[in-house]
């Protein structure tokens, strides 16, 4: 017997809102790995140097560009794209509050903890994705980058994204080091074999946006096929 669509958008966005909250601690390990920001936080700290701006306001203010070129592109927003800027920062805080792990001073374990935190984040980022309620600005910018290079695995896509923005950054002199370089190649390497080996395409999902969401809430939706 299957579940009325309304009944599933609760489990759905519970799923989103942990996988967010995985991903958020895959990202404060990059931190306290402490060799060097990961690309899009190199590059708020660089929009924040240029411009005189805090990296919270900077942070946002590049989020509403990126839902907007997601738009452009055709990519749907939905209840994972608010979450993902709303849980990530808030949990980011969190961990950091509770001083969950130490920031790193040797050299071999900074690598290990940043490795290691680029798979957490992976798994993370297949957690909320299967959730099929849309992805963050910065995923839905890469999902919608893949549809149009079908020829390449989703990985090497978000290595060519990562490079674009690590360029920038570096235009902006943002503060890039070996974890920033580590980062553009691993967090795509470790998307690639965290996504094989849970058989995962992001760009098969058909993501609920809030618009659907709406529908389905007011009981004017029939139940769409998901590819997870």
């Amino acid at each position: 017997m299957s579940r009325s669509p309304r009944l599933m958008l609760l489990p759905r966005t519970l799923q989103a809102a942990g996988g967010l909250f995985v991903a958020a601690f895959g990202i404060y390990l990059t931190i306290q790995a402490n060799i060097g920001l990961a690309p899009w936080d190199a590059l708020n700290m660089g929009l924040s140097r240029c411009f005189g701006i805090s990296y919270g306001t900077a942070s946002i203010l590049l989020s509403v560009f990126v839902v907007g070129a997601d738009l452009l592109l055709g990519e749907r927003i939905g209840m994972g794209t608010l979450l993902d800027a709303v849980l990530v920062g808030l949990s980011i805080d969190l961990f950091t509050a509770l001083e969950a792990v130490p920031l790193q001073t040797s050299l071999p374990v900074s690598f290990a903890v940043l490795v290691l935190g680029l798979f957490i984040i992976a798994v993370g980022q297949l957690i909320y994705m299967r959730s099929a309620l849309c992805c963050g600005p910065r995923d839905s910018l890469l999902v919608a980058l893949g549809k149009r290079m079908r020829r390449l695995p989703i990985g090497t896509v978000n290595v060519i994204l990562l490079g674009m923005v690590i360029c920038a950054a570096w235009l902006l002199r943002g503060p890039i080091g070996m974890g920033t370089l580590v980062s553009v190649f691993g967090l795509g390497a470790a998307m690639q074999a965290v996504f094989r080996l849970f058989r995962f395409e992001p760009r098969d999902v058909r993501h609920t946006d809030f618009l659907e969401m709406g529908r389905l809430l007011c009981g004017r939706a029939a139940p769409q096929d998901q590819k997870v």
